[in-house]
């Protein structure tokens, strides 16, 4: 399980500081003690902050889990950073992104904290705590109880500001020291005098107490355990006694009250009831931990041992508890080695090798393989070879262009079965500014990371999952990768047409459209050059011809008003350049034109009107189709295709919505008829820009998608 310790030390990255700050601190050596018992229990584990960058870093180390997968886990030792309630900041935080964590939550931290509330609380319970008073202000009237008295911070803990007053002016002044330095109203509470006795509390529903410990103060100093004993700054040594030296009837009561006190409250997992208990064998609480220490020296800790369990062994049973208290169960369940559902098989796959996942998406975007970088792209094909090689994937000679297009297919052969199609290459200029890979919580940023990257880290890990349940080789399927995207597919084509009319299902692993969108239709587009040319000409003299420029701006303005949004055809210029002799007006135009259409039948009629429009004048031209990008057109009703994976994405509460692109791809070469799906890469935003992002939750689900399609189609294959 993925483990971040969240704690409270140097940090103040807050938007302001004010209030009262925290006091409270967990040392390096503490964090590393749990750190490494975590790890020892098999957890990966990280340690953070508990400041206003905790949820990006959270999310970071633990991104959105998928339904049915085990989230990550808080071990929390969050004292807070400032102001009031603190031990409740982190728990609310981590509550409100949906985050599991060890230990108490708000309300019960902000009920033990207020001391006054608290002690309210027990005595309703029927439980026993000294007399007390709350004292408002510096002008208290003196409490009508006995001294000497407990002076202590109302709403602090770690035994803060604590002291014994045995007077009136020892009262008057330990509280004006708590006034002025906490800034809030003071506990004073009736003097137990005897011995103190502190019981921890492990787990929930029941939760389990401890062997009673006593604290032994010496001969030296106040029978009370003081902030400056907890730091080791007092010069005398508390020992910890565990068990306490008392008969079973006295122990047997310490931890039923410290149970009690712990339900009362509502804590949860762990928490440290301290009492005192005088010589008639009354024990009355004075307050519970919520947060109990973890550090080496405390009774919390050294209970544990005498209950049999070293430190190890005890912060991994925090994570049991606290893991039995969310999910029901101790430990996430494993696969059982009889379970033969492929489904669940590559399900269990795919979630255990989630970082990898990301890790891999990093490695790819290591490559460079732009359209016009032949060198780039053969040493990406290099890997991929190195990988189907690895999958016992058959390359496919007769549907192979070894420098645009390359085919593999399983044992089973592609005939009948799926065609997936993934480009290689991103449509980049060789001298154009590219962005590095990099990552923050909802996104994941590099160059080719829509196109390209993501789409084979998605192919990859669901190719892996099919193989580690050796199941690959029995499906039939073929892997068609293509590199001339950003040649609009001009010598992948026919390789493409041929090898999809012989699967029976495609499937076009180009990126999604953010919020989970699939492609199921996608325009034609259509690329020209015009050329047009005159007659040189000086400029301000007049004459017959027609300038080449002007008469160009009029025919481009034509072409615009052919555009027609309810018919879904468009047309304009994208480019011009000229040539001119010195001094004279530009005597030759080539405009680069695109053209987008629904249909075949609509862009055949678009190319005849610009044909009219150019008409014969003066001015010669020619107008060439340099680039032919079919429409792609899937039928929705009944299409097994799509109803199988909107099922797979239902139960898995994937986002799985159909929409249409004006963007061609290479679906649109598949012939009419066959079940073709496209968009079904991660989701992705910019594409093809120095922005250019995945989704990063798209990128796991996506490829559990995929991986758990294809382990259907391996059922249907047994049910046939």
């Amino acid at each position: 399980m993925k483990i971040a310790i969240v704690y409270n030390r140097i940090s103040n990255k807050v938007i302001n500081l004010f209030g009262m700050p925290n006091r409270e601190k967990y040392g390096q050596k503490s964090i590393k003690r749990i750190t490494d018992a975590l790890k020892k229990g098999g957890h990966q584990v990280t340690a953070l902050e508990g400041d206003k960058d905790l949820i990006d870093n959270l999310e970071d180390f633990m991104p959105r889990v998928l339904k049915g997968e085990r989230p990550g886990m808080v071990f929390n030792l969050s004292y807070g950073i400032q102001g009031q309630a603190r031990y409740t900041h982190v728990p609310g935080i981590l509550e409100m992104i949906g985050i599991p964590y060890i230990g108490s939550g708000p309300l019960a931290h902000s009920l033990a904290l207020d001391k006054v509330v608290a002690k309210m609380i027990f005595r309703q319970n029927g439980l026993p705590t000294p007399d007390f008073a709350v004292l408002d202000n510096p002008d208290f009237s003196i409490p009508d109880l006995m001294f000497p008295l407990i002076v202590k911070p109302k709403n602090e803990a770690v035994s803060f500001g604590i002291k014994v007053a045995y007077s009136e002016k020892e009262l008057r002044e330990a509280a004006g020291i708590i006034f002025e330095k906490f800034q809030q109203p003071v506990l004073a509470e009736q003097y137990i005098a005897g011995r103190e006795i502190n019981v921890g509390i492990l787990g929930n529903s029941p939760p389990e107490a401890f062997a009673p410990a006593e604290l032994s103060f010496g001969k030296s100093g106040p029978d009370i355990y003081t902030y400056e004993d907890k730091t080791r700054k007092s010069g005398r040594e508390i020992e910890v006694i565990c068990p306490a030296p008392l008969d079973q009837r006295l122990t047997l009561k310490a931890q039923g009250i410290a149970v009690k006190a712990f339900n009362s409250l509502g804590c949860f997992d762990c928490a440290r009831v301290d009492m005192r208990l005088d010589d008639k064998g009354n024990f009355y609480i004075l307050e519970i931990n919520s947060l109990p220490s973890m550090g080496e020296h405390g009774s919390y800790v050294a209970a544990a041992e005498a209950m049999g369990m070293d430190f190890p062994a005890l912060v991994n049973r925090l994570v049991e508890v606290a893991s039995s208290r969310y999910f029901g169960t101790p430990s996430p369940p494993e696969l059982k080695s009889t379970d033969k559902d492929p489904s669940s098989l590559v399900f269990n796959f795919i979630t255990r090798h989630r970082d990898q996942l990301e890790t891999r998406l990093g490695k790819w975007a290591a490559h460079t393989s732009r359209t016009s970088d032949m060198v780039g792209r053969t040493l990406v094909i290099k890997d991929l070879q190195k990988l189907f090689e690895d999958l016992l994937l058959k390359p496919v000679p007769e549907l192979t262009n070894d420098k645009v297009a390359w085919t593999w297919e399983t044992g089973k052969g592609l005939k009948g079965g799926l065609l997936l199609i993934c480009q290689i290459d991103a449509p980049f200029g060789l001298h154009e500014q590219g962005q590095r890979y990099k990552r923050d919580p909802e996104w994941i940023y590099g160059e080719g990371i829509g196109g390209v990257w993501g789409p084979l880290t998605m192919l990859e890990f669901s190719l892996k999952a099919l193989r580690s349940i050796r199941k690959l080789r029995h499906l039939p399927l073929g892997i068609l990768l293509y590199g001339d995207e950003g040649l609009d597919c001009r010598y992948s084509s026919d390789i493409i047409k041929k090898t999809s009319d012989i699967a029976s299902e495609v499937i076009v692993l180009r990126p999604g459209n953010p919020g989970g969108r699939v492609i199921t239709d996608r325009r034609g587009m259509r690329k020209y050059f015009l050329l047009a040319e005159g007659f040189p000409q000086r400029l301000g003299k007049g004459g017959s011809h027609p300038e080449v420029l002007l008469w160009v701006a009029k025919k481009i303005e034509e072409f615009a008003n052919l555009s027609n949004r309810r018919e879904k055809i468009a047309l304009s210029a994208v480019n011009i350049e000229t040539d001119t002799y010195p001094m004279l007006l530009p005597h030759r135009a080539r405009i680069t034109l695109l053209s987008s259409f629904a249909t075949i039948k609509a862009g055949d009629r678009l190319e005849e009107e610009m044909k009219d429009i150019l008409g014969k004048n003066k001015i010669k031209w020619s107008l060439e189709c340099v680039s032919n990008r079919p429409p792609m057109k899937t039928k929705k009703a009944g299409n097994d295709l799509i109803s199988s994976l909107q099922n797979i994405a239902s139960q898995r509460d994937i986002p799985f919505l159909l929409e249409s692109s004006v963007l061609p791809s290479a679906g649109g070469l598949v012939k009419q008829g066959t079940p073709v799906l496209c968009g079904m890469g991660p989701c992705a935003k910019d594409l093809y820009t120095s922005r250019e992002c995945i989704e990063r939750v798209s990128l796991i689900q996506r490829t559990l998608l995929l991986s758990q399609f294809l382990a259907s189609k391996l059922e249907d294959k047994k049910n046939a």
